[in-house]
């Protein structure tokens, strides 16, 4: 075993730092992927967690409780429900989206969805509901009242958008159902790195798992480093 160890992880950090071009094409199409879900998922989730978190209406309660379950829900179960309305035999089944970078962002969106409204109604639900009073009261218009309450919780988003970016950056279900594991094209990180696992290549798939803890901790130390000059401007 430790022979094993000693010529694998050599192996893995030479290929992440000479510039293997499959790897990092990998690693690009992962950013790429899981960075445009995001942006396409956070203006909507923002508006449906302040909504939640601000207005008063029938069936509130019980649509804060879905985000929550949806929480917990596998993302194979996610790929395999888009996968069933994106097949040839499905609804969407023309547009010819399967096994495609747009049905993987499709996935992903799916997922973060429900982590930025729960975290971000979390975040808003602990904010002085007063900042959006006085706002209104001292004739600030509905946008300017909701950027300076999203102003006020950004710390609180920071931390939801970087869970969700995480969490689906990371996920394999979904991103190997709805985009195929194809080369070049829809092969992101997890993908690659159960491919390898299973053909017992493990020198690849350690370096794109040292490209995901890397990443944990750089959205951790950022976070925490927004958060400490957020603390000494107040």
């Amino acid at each position: 075993m430790d022979t094993i160890s000693s010529s694998i992880i050599p192996a893995a950090l030479n290929l992440l730092f000479s510039g293997d071009p499959e790897l990092w094409e990998i690693i690009a199409i992962s950013f790429r992927v899981s960075g445009t879900a995001i942006l396409i998922a956070m203006p909507a989730s923002l508006l449906t967690a302040f909504i939640l978190a601000y207005w008063q209406f029938p069936g509130r309660r019980l649509l804060i409780s879905i985000f929550n379950t949806l929480l917990a829900v596998p993302a194979v179960v996610v790929g395999l429900t888009l996968y069933l309305i994106l097949s040839r035999q499905g609804p969407l089944g023309e547009w010819k989206l399967l096994f495609t970078q747009t049905a993987m962002i499709m996935g992903q969106i799916a997922l973060a969805f429900p982590i930025l409204v729960s975290m971000g109604h979390s975040a808003l639900q602990s904010a002085d509901r007063r900042v959006w009073e006085t706002a209104r009261t001292l004739g600030a218009s509905a946008p300017r009242s909701f950027y300076t309450v999203m102003r006020e919780v950004r710390f609180g988003l920071l931390a939801a958008m970087f869970a969700a970016f995480g969490r689906i950056i990371a996920e394999v279900g979904a991103s190997m159902m709805l985009g195929g594991n194809i080369l070049h094209h829809t092969r992101n990180i997890p993908t690659a790195i159960a491919m390898e696992a299973s053909k017992g290549e493990f020198a690849l798939g350690i370096a794109l798992g040292l490209v995901l803890l890397i990443l944990a901790f750089s959205l951790n130390a950022l976070l925490h480093h927004v958060q400490g000059k957020g603390q000494l401007t107040t």
